[in-house]
């Protein structure tokens, strides 16, 4: 199923949440989902999962309007918020039959197999929720969340709290599952975002801020200025550098010059002419490739460095 999100303003008081956000995601698609404490990524997705009304837009599943009071589309979302709600003091297996009774599910107990499985709970199913480590409670909060088949998994969080073995399992199983579903997931942990997903949305302050594909990222076109790495065959003096035309700032690190430009211009042909202006070889000339994390810090601190 396609998600779309069209012009969505969400005010709290006179706090406006959301600011006229639109973004689409489609059937097969893993979106990564960031953004600062209190940009409103939350607020956004207990909207599209129906939880909260807008105060204007929109949003549509499959060309369906989604709100509060559609409860039979909103059968078609798995949502796992940041913190987990469980009942430390039932059973696993129980659980999840009880979740999938919510749903009045015919095959109510083959179904709840089928989770036990694929989110590798086999073993754990027996005890008490409250006896399982963070990472198993993590995976009986993804199976509640894809009990009823949902083709669209809104994921808040997933990994927070685990170690390395249980964040790496937790990775999979999402990979796995976004191969037939759409799946947002949002998260603080950069590397695990740019490992997982295909495409990022960055939100800040209510409204998105960056919306592509990770190869853009790394190739720095997402950021509002571009950054290239120098080197001459001779000392050349920062005064000069920073005196060429298009160029922002210079660093030089290990003998080599990082030269940022104004705005996204290409600082290349203005680097190459000075090279040869000022009868110099150049022995590095390219574009330094840039990090999801590099690009969130310029885009969400409210400047440009």
């Amino acid at each position: 199923m396609d998600l779309k999100i069209n012009n969505v303003t969400k005010l709290f008081g006179t706090q406006k949440a959301l600011d006229d956000v639109s973004f689409s995601v489609g059937k097969g698609e893993l979106l990564g989902f960031l953004g600062p404490n209190g940009a409103g990524k939350s607020t956004l997705m207990k909207i599209v999962t129906g939880f909260l009304p807008v105060n204007s837009g929109e949003v549509r599943i499959d060309n369906r309007k989604i709100s509060v009071a559609n409860t039979t589309l909103r059968k078609n979302i798995g949502y796992l918020p940041e913190h987990n709600p469980l009942y430390p003091d039932l059973f696993v297996k129980e659980y999840l039959e009880i979740a999938a009774g919510f749903y009045k599910m015919d095959n109510k107990k083959s179904r709840v197999a089928q989770m036990v499985e694929l989110t590798g709970l086999g073993d754990e199913q027996h005890k008490k929720i409250g006896a399982l480590s963070k990472g198993y409670r993590q995976r009986v909060g993804l199976a509640q969340a894809l009990i009823h088949d949902p083709q669209i998994l809104i994921l808040d969080e997933p990994t927070t709290g685990l170690d390395p073995n249980q964040l790496e399992d937790i990775r999979s199983l999402v990979k796995t599952i976004s191969r037939e579903k759409t799946v947002i997931l949002s998260s603080h942990i950069m590397q695990e975002v740019e490992a997982v997903c295909s495409r990022v949305v960055i939100i800040n302050k209510g409204k998105i801020v960056a919306d592509g594909s990770i190869s853009q990222i790394r190739n720095g076109k997402l950021k509002s200025s571009q950054t290239v790495v120098v080197a001459f065959d001779r000392p050349v003096e920062q005064e000069k550098l920073l005196a060429v035309k298009n160029v922002k700032s210079a660093v030089l690190i290990d003998g080599q010059w990082e030269i940022e430009s104004v705005g996204k211009q290409d600082v290349r042909p203005d680097i190459f002419r000075f090279a040869v202006e000022n009868e110099l070889i150049l022995l590095t000339l390219v574009q330094k490739q840039q990090n999801l994390e590099s690009v969130f810090h310029q885009l969400t601190r409210g400047n440009d460095a």
